[in-house]
């Protein structure tokens, strides 16, 4: 049996084009890595998909340099306001990503941003150098911030560390590099300021909040990978308030993020400072949520939202 995927289409004229890091967009929304398998998504709706994508560039789930498989179940704790999850990054690898999905994945019509993670500078470098030399990538997003494993996370926290990693990696490319800061850290706006010093395109955030759950009857950690990543609507005023802090320190396009669930959880962080916003867990309840989203921001009236904010 078929399966119907109906997006809400508001007429072309709704929409206020705006742009990230020079990346025409035709509107402010954009999925948030690792929250839309467009893959799993064609497999279902099949080419429909294509002609009423829900997002205006789609950002893939991260890449590693060697497959991973993920953290051990359980992966998943529900909340009342959102979830915590344990995944692990799991993914194909580098190689198989270029061979297998990219191929695939660039039929979208959409910008291709694609999210990697290396534990250090040197696995950074042979991630972004072939990423980036693809045609179908319009931009490579860095996760410096997964709190769900280890790599990363020390390198997003700290300012010099974050700035070192964008300075190693801006000759590779001349193509936007996107930093996803952690809200893990002390001061994101530092962390935004420095990688903007070193030659960031743009910044995203939040990541996820480091979280825990205990088994209701043993009182061990529920969770595979012992702790995981709070998203959904309970992190929501965190996203805008970080959102608030790095618009005042940094001039760079800011994607923002965090529990949108309608239009007017996004209208809010684009008047925060962000330039565009992504969309995370609510797809998950609603694989529409995208689109829906759009559409709503369109009825309230998108304001401008230039590549990049006088700070």
């Amino acid at each position: 049996m078929e399966t119907d995927f109906r997006p809400p289409v508001v007429a072309s004229s709704s929409f206020r084009a705006t742009s990230l890091a020079g990346i025409p967009l035709t509107h402010s929304i954009i999925n948030a890595s690792g929250t839309f398998d467009a893959l799993a998504a064609h497999r279902a709706f099949g080419d429909v998909l294509f002609d009423r994508f829900p997002f205006s560039a789609y950002v893939t789930k991260t890449v590693t340099l060697q497959p991973r498989a993920g953290n051990p179940p359980p992966r998943l704790w529900e909340l009342g306001a959102g979830m915590i999850n344990s995944i692990g990054l799991p993914n194909k690898g580098l190689d198989r990503f270029l061979d297998e999905d990219l191929r695939e994945i660039c039929h979208l019509p959409v910008p291709i941003v694609v999210n990697v993670m290396g534990a250090n500078a040197d696995e950074f470098a042979a991630l972004v150098e072939p990423v980036a030399a693809r045609d179908e990538v319009a931009a490579v997003e860095l996760n410096v911030s997964c709190p769900n494993v280890k790599t990363g996370l020390d390198i997003g926290a700290d300012p010099g560390e974050a700035a070192a990693l964008v300075a190693r990696l801006r000759p590779l490319t001349g193509k936007p590099l996107i930093v996803k800061l952690t809200p893990n850290t002390a001061s994101p706006a530092a962390v935004a300021e420095a990688v903007e010093a070193a030659g960031a395109d743009a910044v995203s955030l939040i990541n996820t909040l480091r979280a825990a759950a205990l088994h209701p009857r043993t009182r061990e950690p529920w969770l595979g990978g012992g702790t995981g990543g709070m998203s959904g609507p309970a992190v929501r005023a965190v996203a805008l308030a970080q959102v608030v802090a790095v618009r005042a320190r940094c001039a760079l396009p800011i994607v923002g993020m965090g529990g949108v669930q309608t239009g007017t959880h996004a209208r809010d962080l684009l008047d925060a400072g962000a330039t565009v916003v992504a969309v995370g867990t609510e797809s998950f309840r609603d694989p529409l949520a995208g689109a829906r989203i759009a559409a709503e921001l369109a009825v309230l009236g998108v304001p401008d939202a230039p590549d990049a904010a006088v700070s």
